[in-house]
């Protein structure tokens, strides 16, 4: 879906995951949150890695704020040099997961088989067993990481950490098929 593919809200906050596909350029992460710092917009979430196209680095970038801010950000990030493409979407035309890992004393599991059943019920998975503590990964929205947070805590959680969000749109054209386009436009 194109930018014009929504309407324009009352300017209601909403959360939105702008996509920008990039060459792999040094400072080029530097410039793109300069454009949210102008704003005054926070990040929520940022994330960077190759995409489907060789060569081709996706970021993912959660923010909160109205339509008419987002589709202003994303043409000033898609006027960045070595941004190939940038876009939005509303979370509601988005797949999106996160992964957190929870690090808890061994000594939480010796006490009874208690922490075991969270992990079971929480679909999460044991990554890491050690004789002074176990290493818990859980996949899923962030409600549910901080779910699993809430329910380990009375067990002591020495380190926790959650990742930026990954994201993929619902609609079905991809990135290859966009660029190819844009160059037979350009010649």
């Amino acid at each position: 879906m194109a930018i014009n593919d929504y309407q324009i809200d009352s300017g209601e906050e909403k959360t939105y995951t702008i996509f920008a596909f990039t060459e792999n350029k040094v400072g080029l992460l530097n410039r793109i949150t300069i454009v949210f710092t102008r704003r005054h917009i926070n990040i929520e979430s940022i994330t960077v890695s190759e995409s489907e196209v060789k060569n081709v680095y996706r970021y993912t970038i959660i923010i909160k704020t109205t339509f008419a801010q987002v589709e202003k950000l994303v043409k000033q990030i898609a006027k960045q040099v070595d941004v190939l493409r940038a876009s939005f979407y509303p979370e509601e035309e988005t797949i999106f997961q996160e992964i957190a890992m929870y690090k808890i004393p061994m000594s939480s599991m010796i006490n009874g088989s208690q922490v075991e059943q969270i992990v079971r019920d929480s679909h999460a998975r044991i990554l890491t067993v050690d004789p002074q503590y176990i290493i818990i990964e859980k996949t899923g929205h962030m409600e549910e990481t901080r779910e699993l947070f809430e329910k380990l805590s009375p067990f002591g959680i020495l380190q926790f950490v959650r990742s930026g969000r990954v994201a993929i749109t619902k609609h079905m054209k991809d990135l290859s098929t966009y660029l190819r386009e844009q160059e037979e436009a350009y010649l």
